[in-house]
């Protein structure tokens, strides 16, 4: 069993489990283990198969594998069966033939999320890790559309926000069609507290650029009905694809920043007046645009020690690094 000397969600030293800030946010308090008492779903063992025989469906966007979780009388963490609703997703590593370093996935999915909701502030998905039998690595989050009561928010993405489905918009729907800009208009038109919604739209998108987060499609925003009003739903799905891919673009989305697109050397060329410019075409405010890119552009040491402290080898922890920096100083003045 791997053994543990920080905390596998917040990143703070000297645990050998959860934190209790960790469970609190992650498991209301409950004393969840993070060890999962059954192998990875990759594992080619009779314990493995007989662990997920029981489950319900199993959802798979791209390459990820998720499943859905809850927690048993044991405090333990188990596949949800198919009359049973999840409250945690599971991300086991990915499969796909194409990705480098498939066994960092989840700790680069989980580093980039600690680094948003502790640096930056960004509203995220309470998330953590978790480590099968044979000491694999699993992204766990929790669901932000399962209420207390078991019934569910009301969750709409961007894709369909927008009108676009597979059929209407081809096989990479979610990725050449629409723009961020396009997105904001989706945000004025449902959104009754708008200008709050699209403050921390604009925050997710300079942030997926700083963490060269190239997947953030049109699927990985959604709007969430809470108490009969849309707002923008926490950040979730954000991970440095630069780390895995081989050909790694600057936006998931074609058009880029802008409705009516960029070109191919506008998108290798982006810099901070892009974002002055798509913060002016979103409505805020131009001192708002100002604060909100030297923030970005800044640099903290928390960011450091979180990337040092994250489960990441030591190559790639470095390679992180060079990259976020790099791109901060793009936005820089």
């Amino acid at each position: 069993m791997i053994k543990l000397n920080v905390c596998p969600s917040t990143l703070a030293q000297g645990f050998d489990s959860y934190s209790p800030i960790a469970l609190k946010m992650l498991f209301d308090g409950k004393k969840v283990s993070p060890f999962l008492p059954f192998p990875s779903p990759s594992a080619e063992q009779i314990e493995a198969k007989e662990a997920l025989q029981n489950i319900g469906r199993i959802s798979l966007s791209g390459v990820q594998p998720k499943f859905s979780m809850l927690i048993g009388e044991d405090l333990r963490l188990y596949y949800a069966r198919a009359n049973e609703q999840g409250t945690y997703i599971l991300k086991p590593r990915p499969n796909a033939y194409h990705l480098f370093h498939k066994d960092f996935c989840a700790a680069n999915e989980h580093l980039t999320m600690q680094i948003a909701a502790q640096v930056y502030r960004l509203e995220t998905a309470p998330n953590g890790l978790c480590f099968f039998k044979n000491d694999e690595a699993a992204y766990i989050t929790r669901r932000f559309d399962v209420r207390s009561d078991g019934g569910k928010y009301q969750q709409e993405d961007f894709a369909s926000l927008l009108g676009y489905t597979r059929t209407n918009g081809g096989s990479d729907f979610k990725y050449c069609n629409g723009s961020y800009e396009e997105c904001a208009e989706v945000i004025h038109k449902h959104v009754k507290a708008a200008p709050v919604s699209l403050l921390n739209f604009f925050r997710l998108i300079v942030f997926n650029f700083i963490t060269l987060n190239n997947d953030a499609h049109l699927k990985n925003f959604s709007l969430i009905n809470i108490r009969n009003e849309y707002r923008l739903a926490p950040g979730y799905d954000l991970i440095n694809t630069s780390l895995h891919l081989t050909l790694p673009r600057i936006f998931a989305l074609d058009k880029g920043l802008f409705k009516e697109g960029m070109s191919f050397s506008d998108i290798h060329s982006v810099q901070r007046k892009d974002f002055e410019e798509f913060g002016k075409r979103i409505n805020l405010p131009e001192k708002l645009i100002e604060r909100e890119l030297n923030r970005f552009a800044g640099e903290y040491p928390l960011t450091k020690e979180l990337i040092e402290s994250s489960f990441l080898s030591q190559d790639l922890k470095r390679q992180y690094e060079l990259s976020m920096n790099y791109r901060r100083k793009l936005l820089a003045k």
